[in-house]
């Protein structure tokens, strides 16, 4: 959603901010985070929603690993020294050109803010990256469990219960149908004890985490990867990691372009750092105008 709105927005580590209270879709990839205008702004809404809960369970990982104060990462100089990898073999051939040129002139800028670019640092298990069960186990999993926290008034109680509803009220529910709800709960047990559940969770594990974004960053040193747009939620979604999307220009019909900073579990105060410089030296976002809607 940032890239597409042209602001910044923050995908923090599974288990750095409580889930506690949302609609679940994933119970292993699921993350509050803000959107702002400023990385400064992101920040501070951060700040505002850490705070450890003993009802996520996904937050015992984040136990001493969360820091008092984020604004102290905001270094217009943090750029400088820092080891950024452009995973060129991800996908790239899916941008226009005039995408691709958004994103390399936001490299070349780099550069020139003091970033040493690793160019290609390419993750080799990418391709291998393919349709997972996981979120179609989880998500009934994950919803049933929050909705049998709703209380004893509320009407819905299970996934089972939304479907049948959605069936007695087509014309106000129906109109994009519900096949994802009808295949989570008459596809799966709920249990996540299936094994080609297991068998997928440890597989995005293997190629996203250990064997795709840690190997790529230990091979080169590197501080974060780099992605156009959102391009990289594809893999860092699934390792549970974090991301930050920044304004990176427009394209000539007037979509915002965005690119993305990731980096490994609680890493955080670098995204941040690095972010922030590139913000700060460039200025790329533009506020929305309103005249066609005056108009």
């Amino acid at each position: 959603p940032g890239n597409l709105s042209s602001t910044v927005g923050i995908k923090p580590t599974v288990g750095l901010i409580s889930r506690t209270g949302i609609l679940p879709l994933s119970n292993s990839q699921d993350t509050a985070g803000p959107m702002a205008r400023t990385v400064k702004d992101a920040v501070l809404l951060l700040q505002g929603i850490i705070g450890f809960d003993a009802e996520d369970a996904a937050m015992g990982g984040g136990i001493g690993r969360q820091h008092a104060d984020y604004t102290a990462f905001l270094d217009k100089d943090g750029l400088k020294g820092a080891r950024i990898g452009i995973p060129r073999d991800y996908y790239f051939e899916e941008l226009t050109d005039e995408q691709l040129g958004i994103f390399n002139r936001a490299v070349e800028i780099m550069k020139e803010l003091g970033a040493v670019i690793v160019d290609p640092a390419d993750i080799a298990t990418a391709r291998s990256i393919v349709y997972s069960t996981v979120i179609l186990n989880e998500f009934k999993a994950s919803l049933n469990a929050y909705l049998a926290k709703l209380g004893p008034h509320a009407p819905m109680r299970t996934l089972k219960d939304i479907i049948e509803f959605n069936n007695q009220h087509p014309m106000e529910t129906l109109k994009y149908g519900q096949k994802t709800l009808i295949d989570t709960e008459y596809t799966t047990s709920g249990t996540l004890t299936e094994a080609r559940y297991i068998r997928d969770r440890t597989t995005d594990l293997r190629f996203c985490k250990d064997e795709g974004i840690d190997a790529t960053m230990r091979e080169h040193q590197l501080d974060a990867l780099l992605f156009p747009a959102d391009f990289g939620s594809r893999i860092t979604s699934r390792a549970g990691y974090p991301s930050i999307v920044v304004p990176a220009g427009y394209t000539q019909a007037g979509p915002p372009f965005g690119v993305t900073f990731s980096a490994r579990a609680y890493e955080e105060p670098v995204l941040i750092r690095l972010a922030y410089a590139f913000e700060q030296h460039t200025k790329f976002r533009k506020a929305p105008s309103l005249k066609s809607f005056i108009e």
